[in-house]
C-alpha cells in the first residue's frame, strides 16, 4: 500500500501547490486509451526491412538475456526453479502479440520485476491482474496521474531495488572467489550508472573473458604417491605425496586445444627441466621416464594431437621416455585416427597412473 498512497498523496499534494509550475517533474499529459491493431500495416516490402530485422535481432537476444537474467536473479532468492526455454517462448509470444499493437519490445525488467515481488506477489496470476489494471487505467484513469512527480516513481523503483541489494553474498563472494566479485561489481555498477544491458554485456564478457583464460592457461600438477595406497595426487595439495625417484608424474587439468596447445608444451618441457635440475641439484637418480595423466582431459583437437606427438619426440631427445596414463575414450579415439598411438607405442599407454608406474620401476630394475 505504501507506493499506491505514495502516488495519491504526492499528486494531491503537487495539484493543490502548483508545485508543477515551480521546477517539479511531473507525468503530464498521457495519451488515453489502447493502441489500435496496427497487423495490417506490417509490409514485407518496405525499404526499412533489413533495418528492422538488424536492430529487431539485436534487440531481441539482449531482451531475451536481460529477462532470463533478471528471473534467474529473482529465482536464487526465493528459492525456486525456472526454465530458460519456457522463458524465451513466453517472451517470443509475448512480443508477437504486441507487435500486432505498435507495442515495445518487452521483457521482463528488473525495477518493475522488484515492485511486483515487494508487493508480496507470488505467481503468475498477479500479471493478469496487473494487466488488467493497466488496460482500466489506459482506458479510464490516465488523467488522474498528470500531476504524479516523476520523482516519486523513482523512489518506489529504488526503494525497491535496495530489498534485493544482498550485501552479504557479495562478501561471500570476495573471500571465495575474488573474480566473481569483480565480475558481481563490474555488473552491479553498470546497471547503476548505465542500463541493464550495459551491466549485463559486462557481465557477460568478463565471465567469457575468464574461461578464455581456463582453456588457454590450464593449471599443471606434479603428482606424487600417497604412502600405503594405490592414489596419485598434487604434491602442492597434499605434503605426504611423495615423488617417484626416476619419474616425473604430471596431470593436465583441461582439454587439450589450439588455444592452450603451445602453453602446455612449454609447461611440461618447464616442469622437465625443473625436475632434472632439483635431481641434479640431489645427487639422486637421473629423470628417465614422464608419465602425462590425461584423466582430466575431456577432449583433444589436432593441435593438442600434435602437441603430443611433438613432446614425445622433445622427450627421446632427451633421452626420456614418454608415458600416456588414463585417456578417455574421445581422446583415445583421436589419438588412434591420428595415428598417435603408433607414434607413443600402444605398450606405453596406461589405464592407471598405477600401472604406468609400476611398469617403470619394472624397467629401472
Amino acid at each position: 500500500m505504501a507506493p499506491l498512497t505514495s502516488v495519491i498523496l504526492s499528486s494531491v499534494f503537487v495539484y493543490l501547490t502548483h508545485a508543477h509550475k515551480h521546477g517539479v517533474q511531473v507525468i503530464g499529459e498521457l495519451k488515453k486509451g489502447l493502441n489500435p491493431i496496427t497487423i495490417k500495416e506490417l509490409s514485407f516490402g518496405s525499404e526499412y526491412l533489413f533495418t528492422a530485422i538488424k536492430t529487431g535481432t539485436v534487440t531481441g537476444v539482449i531482451a531475451l538475456a536481460e529477462g532470463i537474467a533478471v528471473g534467474r536473479s529473482f529465482a536464487m532468492l526465493k528459492n525456486y526453479n525456472i526454465d530458460g526455454n519456457k522463458e524465451m517462448i513466453a517472451f517470443g509470444m509475448m512480443n508477437i502479440a504486441g507487435s500486432c499493437t505498435s507495442c515495445y519490445v518487452t521483457t521482463g525488467p528488473f525495477s518493475r520485476s522488484a515492485v511486483n515481488l515487494n508487493a508480496g506477489c507470488k505467481t503468475a496470476m498477479s500479471n493478469i491482474v496487473m494487466a488488467i489494471t493497466v488496460m482500466i487505467t489506459l482506458l479510464f484513469l490516465i488523467p488522474l496521474f498528470y500531476y504524479t512527480p516523476i520523482v516519486v516513481l523513482s523512489s518506489i523503483i529504488v526503494s525497491a531495488m535496495l530489498g534485493l541489494i544482498n550485501y552479504k553474498e557479495a562478501i561471500h563472494l570476495w573471500s571465495l572467489d575474488k573474480f566473481d566479485f569483480v565480475v558481481c561489481m563490474s555488473a552491479f555498477l553498470g546497471v547503476v550508472f548505465w542500463s541493464v544491458e550495459i551491466g549485463l554485456v559486462i557481465a557477460v564478457a568478463l565471465s567469457l573473458l575468464r574461461v578464455l583464460l581456463f582453456v588457454a592457461r590450464p593449471k599443471t600438477y606434479a603428482l606424487g604417491h600417497i604412502p600405503n595406497s594405490s592414489i596419485y595426487r598434487s604434491i602442492d595439495q597434499y605434503q605426504n605425496a611423495k615423488n617417484i625417484p626416476g619419474i616425473l608424474i604430471l596431470q593436465m587439468d583441461a582439454p587439450i586445444y589450439f588455444a592452450n596447445a603451445a602453453y602446455l608444451r612449454e609447461r611440461i618441457l618447464r616442469w622437465v627441466d625443473e625436475e632434472e635440475d632439483k635431481l641434479k641439484s640431489l645427487g639422486g637418480n637421473s629423470l628417465q621416464y614422464v608419465i602425462l595423466s590425461l584423466s582430466a582431459v575431456g577432449n583433444i583437437d589436432t593441435s593438442g594431437i600434435t602437441m603430443l606427438g611433438e613432446v614425445k619426440k622433445l622427450m627421446e631427445r632427451r633421452g626420456l621416455k614418454l608415458i600416456l596414463a588414463n585417456p578417455g575414450g574421445e581422446v583415445i579415439k583421436k589419438m588412434n585416427k591420428a595415428k598417435l598411438i603408433d607414434v607413443v607405442a600402444e605398450e606405453w599407454i596406461y589405464l592407471t597412473v598405477g600401472e604406468a608406474i609400476g611398469a617403470c620401476n619394472f624397467m629401472l630394475r
